[in-house]
């Protein structure tokens, strides 16, 4: 792997991030990637997204929003999606997005970042804990909400 590097999404990256593909398992626990590229162009001045790139290869995604001015607090600076390759899983893309996230975070002086998900064998919650995130509640379908604080 060379030196890992993060790009807004743009038209030239949109189709690999697409094309990413899932370990076994956990297309359970994700919505197609177009719902969460979709947040652009809902909320332009408030949805952050970003693809991992190594060499000139998209190797993550990551796509977050930052408002503060939602009702409910979880959502005010909320993690929405994170993609890596099932390839490329292990390597740190992962974490390398969530660092990204969280210098995003800082520079809008923002406190803390939620994420929400579904908890599950094959679900995301070994990796959101070893990056720091901390369960701090649950939504009213069950889902849990964790967080990094700043």
């Amino acid at each position: 792997m060379t030196e890992l590097r993060l790009e807004e999404l743009s038209a030239s990256t949109i189709v690999a991030v697409n094309k990413m593909s899932l370990k076994p398992g956990q297309e359970g626990f994700l919505s197609p990637v177009s719902y969460g590229v979709a947040a652009t162009v809902v909320n332009p001045a408030t949805s952050w997204q970003r693809v991992a790139l190594d060499g000139d290869d998209v190797v993550g995604f990551v796509s977050a929003n930052f408002d503060g001015d939602v009702l409910e607090e979880h959502f005010q600076s909320v993690l929405w999606r994170i993609n890596v390759d099932a390839d490329e899983q292990g390597r740190g893309v992962g974490r390398f997005l969530i660092d990204g996230l969280l210098a995003e975070a800082r520079e809008r002086g923002v406190d803390h970042v939620n994420v929400i998900y579904e908890a599950g064998e094959e679900g995301p919650e070994a990796f959101f804990t070893a990056v720091g995130f901390t369960p701090v509640g649950e939504t009213e379908y069950g889902e849990v909400i964790a967080q990094i604080r700043l």
